[in-house]
C-alpha cells in the first residue's frame, strides 16, 4: 500500500472545479490508476481525502495498492516548476502499529444512520447533520475499527455532557450532485446527497490489525466521494 500527498494550487481555475465536485475529483483520482478497474472487488480500494488547513493550503491525500501517477493532476491543479506530489509506502508503517500506541487522527467520513419515519416502510439512510451526532457516530464505531478516542481529563471539559473526548467536530459540509452517465429523465432518482464532517483528535490502539484495516479500508460510506480515509501523525 501507498500513502500520497498532493498539493493543490487553488488559484487555479482547473484546481477550484475540482475541489467543487466530489465526483469530478474522484475521476481525476482513478485516472492516477491505469491498471485499477472499479469493478475489481478483489484489490484493495483507492481511497481519497481533501484537506482544507487554509485558504491556499489544500491537500490531496491517496491511499492506493499501486502508485498513482499524477501528472495530470499537475495540469490541472498544480505547479509545474516543482515537485507536486510524494508517494511514501504505506507498508512498514502499517506493521509496526501496535496495541496500546496513541495517535493524533484525521478522518473525513459520511456519517449517516437508517431509520424507518412510519411502521411498515424500509429503512432509509439518512445523514446526521450536527457536530454531536456526527461525533456520536463515530464513537459508535471505534471499538470495532481498531481504536479507542481519549478521553479528556474533567478539568479540561467545558460542557457537562458532549465533550468528554479529545475529539473536534469540523468542516461540516452538504453537496448534492448527479451520478454520471445518466440521462434527463434518470436525474431525479440518481442525484446524491452528501453531508460530510472531518474529524480530528487523539486514539489509542485496541485492536492493531482492525486499525490497519479501517485505514487501508476505509471507514463508513461514499468512499468514492472522498469519505472514509483515516490518516495518523504522532500525538504530542
Amino acid at each position: 500500500m501507498y500513502l500520497t500527498r498532493f498539493r493543490i494550487n487553488t488559484v487555479l481555475r482547473d484546481a477550484r472545479r475540482l475541489l467543487s465536485s466530489p465526483r469530478t475529483m474522484h475521476a481525476a483520482v482513478m485516472n492516477a490508476f491505469p491498471d485499477v478497474l472499479p469493478t475489481d472487488t478483489e484489490t484493495p480500494r483507492v481511497l481519497w481525502r481533501v484537506d482544507r488547513n487554509a485558504k491556499a493550503e489544500v491537500f490531496l491525500y491517496i491511499v492506493s495498492p499501486a502508485k498513482p501517477d499524477l501528472t495530470h493532476m499537475v495540469e490541472q491543479a498544480g505547479w509545474k516548476e516543482q515537485p507536486n506530489w510524494q508517494t511514501y509506502d504505506y507498508g512498514p508503517f502499517l506493521e509496526r502499529l501496535a496495541t496500546g500506541e496513541r495517535w493524533a487522527f484525521r478522518l473525513t467520513a459520511n456519517p449517516v444512520h437508517s431509520i424507518r419515519r412510519k411502521d411498515g416502510e424500509p429503512t432509509k439512510v439518512t445523514a446526521h447533520v450536527t457536530p454531536r451526532h456526527q461525533a456520536q457516530w463515530l464513537l459508535q464505531r471505534q471499538e470495532s475499527a481498531g481504536f479507542r478516542v481519549l478521553e479528556k481529563p474533567e478539568e479540561q471539559r467545558l460542557l457537562p455532557g458532549g465533550d468528554e473526548h479529545e475529539l473536534l467536530v469540523h468542516d461540516r459540509r452538504s453537496q448534492a450532485f448527479h451520478k454520471p452517465g445518466q440521462d434527463a429523465k434518470a436525474k431525479g432518482k440518481n442525484r446524491v446527497s452528501l453531508v460530510t464532517a472531518t474529524f480530528d483528535g487523539r486514539l489509542e490502539v485496541v485492536d492493531a490489525e482492525a486499525l490497519r484495516r479501517t485505514l487501508t479500508q476505509g471507514l463508513g460510506r461514499a468512499k468514492a466521494y472522498g469519505c472514509g480515509l483515516m490518516t495518523l501523525a504522532p500525538a504530542e
